[in-house]
């Protein structure tokens, strides 16, 4: 799936999260968070669980 840098930048700038803490919370390797930002794209599990960790909805995220 693709995953907006731009709309993750902001959802973790509203939960006051860094890659760090994304990633503690989401309960996921820091590499693979740093994959999604940098890469942009991963599997839909793996986009739900940054979306939980957020506290948003998978589609505020999501590339249009």
């Amino acid at each position: 799936m693709k995953v907006s840098k731009k709309k993750l930048e902001i959802a973790m700038a509203r939960a006051e999260l860094n890659r760090n803490t994304l990633a503690e919370k989401a309960n996921m390797p820091i590499p693979t968070i740093c994959n999604v930002y940098t890469r942009g794209t991963c599997k839909p599990a793996t986009v739900g669980k940054i979306a939980k960790a957020l506290g948003v909805d998978v589609t505020e995220i999501l590339a249009d």
